[in-house]
C-alpha cells in the first residue's frame, strides 16, 4: 500500500506543477513574422493571438491573396512556436514521457 500512495502523491505534486505551468504560460509570448517583417503576430501561452501588425505597404499593394498568405504563414508559425514552448515545459516537468490527454 505504501507504494501506491506515494505513487498518487508524486501524481499530484506532477499535476500541482502541470497547472502552475499552464498559468506561467498564458504569461508568455511569442512573436513570428512573414514577408521579412510584413506581417508580425504576437501570441501567448495559450495559444491566443495577441495582435497581427501589417506593413502598410503590403495593404497599398492590393494583393489581397498576398496579404492572405503572410498573415496565415505568420499566424501557423506563432501557434508552431507556442507549441514548441510548451513541449518543452511539459518536457522539463514529465522528464520526456508524453501523457495522453496532456497538451
Amino acid at each position: 500500500m505504501r507504494g501506491m500512495q506515494d505513487m498518487l502523491r508524486q501524481a499530484q505534486m506532477m499535476q500541482k506543477k502541470l497547472s502552475t505551468m499552464q498559468e506561467e504560460l498564458k504569461t508568455r509570448e511569442v512573436e513570428a513574422s512573414s514577408g521579412g517583417g510584413m506581417v508580425t503576430v504576437r501570441a501567448n501561452g495559450s495559444n491566443e493571438i495577441l495582435s497581427i501588425v501589417i506593413d502598410k505597404s503590403v495593404v497599398e499593394a492590393g494583393d489581397v491573396e498576398m496579404l492572405q498568405d503572410l498573415v496565415l504563414t505568420a499566424v501557423s508559425d506563432a501557434l508552431k512556436k507556442v507549441k514548441t514552448m510548451s513541449d518543452e515545459e511539459m518536457g522539463k516537468i514529465t522528464g520526456g514521457i508524453k501523457i495522453p490527454g496532456m497538451f
